[in-house]
């Protein structure tokens, strides 16, 4: 991948400010679109990564591909994709700037490292949302983690890295894990992992049960800096209780995040509003000055979280 550094304009268009982070798959950096004059976030990932094995032909085709069905999706809690760069051996995605912080470090800013219960559900809730509307369209995630959900500072939840996704109908439902940190699976379904299943949204209604357990306790379901024992655990380990973390959380909440993590996609909840539904019980109270009532109210998108498409 071509070594980028500010200052440098990709497509004639984005022009480098600064990095925002970097991981395996490539770099994200803060950049401004220099037609519109607005900042945006321009993500760079190297093409011999997005599919293995493939031809490079293909993995360029399939990011292509997967970028405009990202780009379709449109919801306020999926990161809204802009662009889809594709250079001699480089992908770029231009994308919204968020303004705001990653789930992990929200989380590493809370005493405990943990939400309270109306707050975690307001997260939860968020994340159905966006997820009703990408399992609508035909995409699944796959990669759901604290790492990839960022949360703007009015309190919108966003889903990051929908750019990388799977057309569901037009594409092999197994997915090819890249990298060897324990990221790449802190979240990941147990079907996903085995590569036996076709892979469809319930395998990201699974990441979202480990996302509540990890937002009401502090800690990740399965808590262990090995891949192979997380990857373990994730097949064959029963979930733990979020009591057994001496957290009290409702009894109906602990109910729904145990289903969410049963090993069969059979056994969990059957869609991403399905678990909107479920999580709406434990949202913060509305605002008596808004005057309005549940599920939706989308300038306090952190009190009540707006209700997932299609309704």
């Amino acid at each position: 991948m071509r070594p980028y550094e500010p200052g440098f304009v990709v497509r004639d268009r984005y022009r480098l400010e600064h990095l925002l982070g970097k991981g395996v798959m490539g770099q994200v950096w803060r950049a401004v679109d220099v037609d519109l004059d607005r900042p945006v976030a321009v993500k760079t990932v190297a093409a011999h990564l997005l599919a293995v094995p493939v031809s490079r032909e293909e993995a360029l085709a399939r990011f292509q591909r997967e970028a405009r069905a990202a780009a379709r999706i449109g919801h306020p809690n999926v990161t809204t994709v802009f662009d889809a760069a594709l250079t001699d051996d480089t992908c770029c995605l231009v994308m919204e700037l968020i303004d705001g912080v990653t789930l992990e470090h929200l989380l590493d800013q809370h005493d405990g490292g943990r939400l309270d219960v109306p707050t975690a559900a307001a997260v939860g809730a968020q994340l159905c949302s966006g997820l009703a509307a990408a399992h609508a369209g035909g995409l699944v995630h796959r990669d759901l983690k604290t790492q990839n959900v960022m949360v703007r500072r009015d309190g919108v939840v966003k889903i990051l890295d929908f750019g990388l996704v799977k057309v569901l109908a037009d594409t092999d439902p197994r997915l090819t894990l890249t990298g060897d940190g324990v990221g790449n699976v802190v979240c990941a379904s147990p079907e996903l992992l085995s590569g036996r299943d076709r892979i469809d949204g319930r395998s990201d209604l699974y990441s979202v049960g480990c996302l509540l357990h990890h937002m009401l306790t502090g800690r990740p379901p399965f808590d262990t800096d090995q891949p192979a024992l997380l990857s373990s655990f994730h097949l064959s380990a029963a979930p733990p209780r979020i009591a057994d973390s001496g957290i009290d959380v409702p009894s109906g909440l602990q109910d729904l995040v145990t289903a969410l993590m049963a090993k069969s996609p059979a056994d969990r909840p059957v869609s991403a509003a399905e678990v909107y539904a479920a999580l709406a019980p434990y949202l913060p109270a509305p605002d008596p000055a808004s005057r309005r009532a549940l599920p939706e109210d989308p300038r306090r998108p952190f009190l009540v979280p707006q209700g997932p498409w299609p309704l």
